[in-house]
């Protein structure tokens, strides 16, 4: 397969400038600072800009570069619809202008909650050329987190889908319109009372300029994966981010002949720009949106568009291994990357055997750092580590509980910082406080020791998050939920092994309120479900304690309690 580079040069004149080493950035070396955003040091920015990794060009003009050459080739598939590279820029352009005619402003934020669908990428892209920036809300979040979302963020708009998957997101965009700050609700598809998606595209439909967006500014908010029960919002800059595309789609060989399949919501990290849906649009390959990640779904897509590359967890990959083994698939161009958590060698090699695809292992964060293995490495490497750094300005260190580094090859808390990895969360100065060290390195919270040849692997974590299948699940968050119910008097929710998911939620509680008996799971989540919790989070199993066990100074026993759980 061709790199990149090669790729590139065949394709695009203006896509091989872009990052070709020592281009010249058509913006000056300003930093866009806003009270919500920590920008990158001044020495910091121009050491990246002096490296040709921040190459000065907003994500939605690069992002739009390849409709100038091949405007007629397959840029995105989903149930619906097939768009070419000419066809999304034109929408996304539409979108922009319409956004821009109902009074939006660059530097709005504006919640986008849309499954895996043609109009995610059109949107995203519009808003990045109209310097709008999306907040990427996940499919399965309901109430409660679109609330936080909006008044984390300062939103003033929500965009959703009508129906999709047997949930009428209308709900949730009656919810958002009630809330202060919003005031424009668009729905694409079925739009009920609601603004149509359509209609914006029709005024934006006539031309016109659109501003000059900054790239040195936020281009959108991702979500973290929450070590508390709210997650914090993620600035993601052009620079960093359209670096961090072109970075992966080298170091995986994903060019104009590729197809990337998101078999996962395109709104997480990985399945947007790792190298994701916005890599497919950045070289001219093709992205097909997959309704579910479900066999029944994804191994027709793969098969039928040519899949080449697909980013998967541990639990996906094994259930599609579980199930390639009754009903064949062809998988031999793909490659699977797989992350998100712990992809143990056994479970790799099991997975490259059934399904008779090439692996990349990888590590990564939504907060910047990202490690692969590469094609080329050995299998040791592949099924063993997660791989090295995308940028040899990336710097890691293994700290102890002290931030002091640890000898070499012990095992660590792993920091870094670097070119595309943030200096702050937006407008969350607490959490900033804690997530950083002092001298600026971002502390991952997950334990990792560094081979000899500079491979990492990741070992374990130290916060107290829930990895179910790739979501990611606060045991304080579902906890507080638990113990405001009337029957429970104490709750604890810690992870249990499970062979699909990796991690399950299972939940400890302590019957109250004088009926001796606590709540069954169904009654639990039905609970739960009408507090607004996503799905995701709700607990897998349910086991009832006279007490939950204590450590000396008080503090609820979880290993203890994990101990158990693992014990069955």
């Amino acid at each position: 397969m061709a790199t990149i580079e090669a790729t590139a040069v065949a394709a695009a004149v203006s896509f091989t400038a872009l990052f070709a080493p020592g281009g010249t950035s058509r913006w000056a070396p300003t930093l866009a600072v806003m009270d919500e955003f920590t920008p990158w040091s001044d020495e910091d920015a121009a050491r990246y800009r002096a490296a040709g990794i921040w190459r000065g060009v907003p994500l939605g003009d690069a992002l739009t570069e390849a409709a100038l050459t091949f405007p007629d080739r397959t840029a995105a598939v989903d149930r619906r619809r097939r768009v070419t590279h000419g066809e999304v820029r034109a929408e996304a352009d539409e979108i922009a202008r319409g956004l821009l005619a109902r009074g939006l402003k660059p530097g709005d934020r504006f919640l986008v909650q849309l499954p895996n669908v043609v109009d995610f990428l059109t949107v995203a892209v519009g808003m990045f050329r109209a310097g709008v920036i999306p907040v990427f809300a996940l499919p399965g979040h309901r109430q409660n987190e679109v609330r936080h979302l909006v008044e984390a963020s300062g939103a003033v708009g929500y965009l959703t889908a009508g129906r999709f998957q047997g949930f009428d997101y209308r709900t949730l965009a009656h919810h958002a319109a009630s809330l202060p700050g919003v005031r424009t609700v668009i729905v694409a598809g079925d739009s009920g009372d609601f603004t149509p998606l359509d209609r914006v595209r029709a005024q934006g439909a006539d031309g016109g300029p659109l501003p000059e967006v900054d790239p040195s500014g936020v281009a959108f908010l991702l979500l973290s994966g929450g070590s508390t029960g709210k997650p914090k919002l993620i600035p993601r800059t052009h620079d960093d981010y359209l670096f961090n595309i072109a970075a992966c789609a080298r170091a995986l060989e994903f060019g104009a002949e590729s197809v990337y399949l998101a078999a996962n919501p395109a709104a997480h990290n990985a399945a947007l720009g790792c190298p994701g849906v916005l890599g497919a649009l950045l070289v001219g390959g093709t992205a097909v949106l997959a309704a579910s990640p479900s066999p029944d779904e994804v191994f027709p897509l793969i098969e039928r568009e040519g899949v080449t590359h697909t980013t998967v967890v541990p639990a996906l990959a094994a259930l599609w291994s579980k199930v390639a083994a009754k009903r064949p698939v062809d998988m031999k161009r793909v490659l699977l990357q797989v992350g998100s958590s712990k992809f143990d060698e056994q479970a790799a090699k099991r997975a490259q055997s059934a399904l008779g695809c090439r692996i990349s292992n990888w590590f990564g964060i939504g907060e910047g750092l990202l490690t692969y293995t590469r094609l080329d490495d050995p299998e040791e490497v592949v099924h063993g580590t997660e791989g090295r750094p995308l940028s040899d300005l990336d710097e890691l260190r293994l700290v102890d509980e002290e931030l002091r580094e640890v000898p070499a090859g012990e095992v660590g808390e792993l920091v870094t910082r670097g070119p595309y990895t943030i200096n702050g969360y937006w407008n969350a100065p607490e959490a900033n406080r804690t997530s950083f060290t002092p001298d600026g390195f971002f502390r991952t919270g997950d334990l990792a020791r560094l081979t000899p040849e500079g491979n990492l692997v990741v070992v374990g974590r130290a916060k107290d998050v829930i990895n179910r299948g790739g979501e990611k699940v606060s045991a304080d968050e579902v906890e507080g939920h638990l113990r405001s119910h009337e029957a429970i008097d104490d709750a604890a929710v810690v992870a249990r092994p499970d062979a699909e998911l990796g991690e399950a939620v299972l939940a400890f509680v302590v019957p109250g309120g004088g009926l001796g008996q606590a709540p069954s799971l169904v009654e639990i989540k039905r609970y739960l479900a009408g507090k607004g919790l996503a799905a995701f989070k709700l607990p897998d199993e349910v086991r009832e304690l006279p007490v939950l066990p204590r450590t000396p100074v008080g503090k609820i026993d979880k290993v203890a309690l994990r101990a158990t759980a693992a014990s069955g």
